[in-house]
């Protein structure tokens, strides 16, 4: 049985949705806060997972670069096209607007749980450099470079948002599961050994630093 976290404090949206869930056939967990959802996702991890943005303590912002290896599903009343497209970049699979039909819900979560479309992929790609998530291998046209968790953790954020400068507070917050020695201090060193490291492995610079911001991939040549 496939199992889905609903993460939503609207308890009458919570429990329609786990009717819902339950009669097509899938097993529901609900989670109420961002911070109990990290816990549910540490503890029982889901095959997907339902994201309300409005969340106490949390956000559904600020939660979904902490979920990896399962597909997410945002579901908000926020309609713009601006939000969807930051969201679909910064990590969700799929993104239905409040309110909506059961129907299609269903349809998106089918599609998501066989693999469809939007389900992050065991390698990031970005014009010849490749991140295997599996290995923590990053490969350039001519070489590999091997990373400690810290520097995978970074690239991985970087790869997630590619053309976009990612902060160094950003950096911090999105790695903090993975690597809580990084500080604010330790972190130009430790982007600094990746850089040289990818530079080793392509022979081209694959990162840049924005000066007094943080860090963006280098255009593709």
């Amino acid at each position: 049985m496939k199992r889905i976290l609903v993460v939503d404090d609207d308890l009458h949206i919570g429990n329609l949705l786990e009717e819902v869930l339950s009669k097509a056939g899938y097993g529901v967990s609900r989670a109420y806060s961002g911070t109990e959802a990290l816990l549910c996702l540490e503890s029982a991890p889901p095959d997907l997972v339902l994201l309300d943005l409005m969340l106490p303590g949390l956000s559904g912002e600020e939660l979904l670069p902490k979920i990896e290896g399962v597909p997410v599903i945002v579901l908000s009343a926020k309609a713009g096209l601006d939000s969807k497209v930051d969201l679909l970049l910064g990590g969700a699979a799929d993104y239905i607007t409040k309110p909506f039909e059961t129907k299609e819900l269903l349809a998106r979560v089918a599609v998501q749980l066989r693999g469809g479309a939007g389900r992050e992929a065991s390698r990031l790609r970005y014009g010849g450099l490749v991140l295997d998530l599996d290995t923590h291998i990053a490969t350039t046209e001519a070489g590999e470079a091997h990373l400690t968790p810290t520097e995978y953790a970074i690239l991985r954020q970087l790869m997630r948002r590619p053309g976009q400068v990612v902060t160094k507070s950003q950096l911090l917050e999105q790695i903090a599961l993975d690597t809580p020695d990084c500080t604010e201090s330790s972190l130009k060193m430790h982007v600094s050994n990746l850089r040289k490291k990818l530079r080793a492995a392509g022979d081209r610079d694959y990162i840049e630093a924005v000066w007094g911001i943080g860090f963006k991939l280098a255009e593709p040549d």
